[in-house]
């Protein structure tokens, strides 16, 4: 994306790491995701390299260039064709389903949103057009037709509460809320215990309220009004701060893979 737009301001912004347990939540409700991530991640063996190649992944879209999305665009197609299987509920599945699929762009797609919304300045809405129309795009270099996600910022609202609407409880979501409150550190830390439990804060604070309740994960005024002053002390430290310096460490990733890549093509 081109310096300055509004995906290369927002999309990398270290707060959007606070919303990162919410994200996969959301994106292992929906049933397909779900059985995917059941039979085919080691999310929960070793969640840490997992999330660092998501990370690695993501930050190529935005500040990777054309070739590099373009290449890792075509990984991740080809190795998402490989994951099919049979859903909770019996039916079969391929990772490439079309509404599975557009779901988890989606739910990235919302994610710098609604991180801006909790923890800094909410996107002004000529900017949020801008930022939909590049985040349709790259969802294209994904793969995605253009009837898979709505053509506007305002349909993809409607589309996305529908969506939250229409999940529940499953067997991946206990899973994933299990390894929340039990994984172990990659090295030992002695303050980790209370680092999880603020990983389970922010989840529930930050999942939409009809879902959390869905789930039976209690919220009460007290916890609102600790997330509350949370969420001043991270806009009194992010606001000021240029956007180069919110997403230096994504931009960093994106660098870093795109060379690794570049070496290994030399190589071969």
């Amino acid at each position: 994306m081109e310096r300055g737009t509004p995906a290369w301001r927002y999309f990398g912004d270290f707060r959007t790491g606070l919303l990162a347990a919410q994200v996969l939540v959301l994106q292992v409700a929906h049933p397909v995701v779900a059985a995917g991530v059941k039979d085919h991640s080691d999310y929960v063996a070793d969640p840490w390299t997992r999330l660092m190649r998501t990370g690695a992944s993501l930050s190529i879209y935005i500040y990777g260039g054309p070739d590099g999305a373009a290449y890792e665009a075509r990984r991740l197609r080809a190795l998402h064709k490989k994951f099919t299987g049979v859903r909770e509920d019996g039916k079969r599945y391929s990772a490439l389903d079309p509404q599975a699929y557009a779901w988890v762009h989606a739910t990235l797609v919302r994610l710098p949103v609604d991180a801006q919304e909790f923890y800094g300045r909410p996107i002004p809405r000529a900017e949020l057009d801008v930022y939909y129309a590049q985040m349709t795009e790259v969802g294209r270099m994904l793969g995605l037709r253009d009837k898979d996600l709505p053509p506007s910022w305002d349909g993809f609202c409607r589309y996305y509460d529908e969506m939250v609407d229409s999940f529940g409880p499953n067997g991946t979501i206990d899973q994933l809320l299990e390894t929340i409150d039990s994984v172990r550190p990659p090295v030992p830390l002695p303050f980790w215990a209370s680092l999880r439990r603020f990983q389970r804060f922010l989840l529930v604070a930050t999942l939409p309220p009809a879902l959390r309740e869905r789930l039976g994960l209690e919220w009460t005024d007290e916890q609102q009004r600790r997330f509350d002053r949370l969420r001043r002390i991270v806009r009194a430290v992010g606001n000021p701060l240029p956007a180069s310096v919110r997403n230096a460490h994504f931009r960093f990733l994106a660098w870093l893979n795109v060379w690794y890549r570049s070496r290994r093509l030399k190589a071969a």
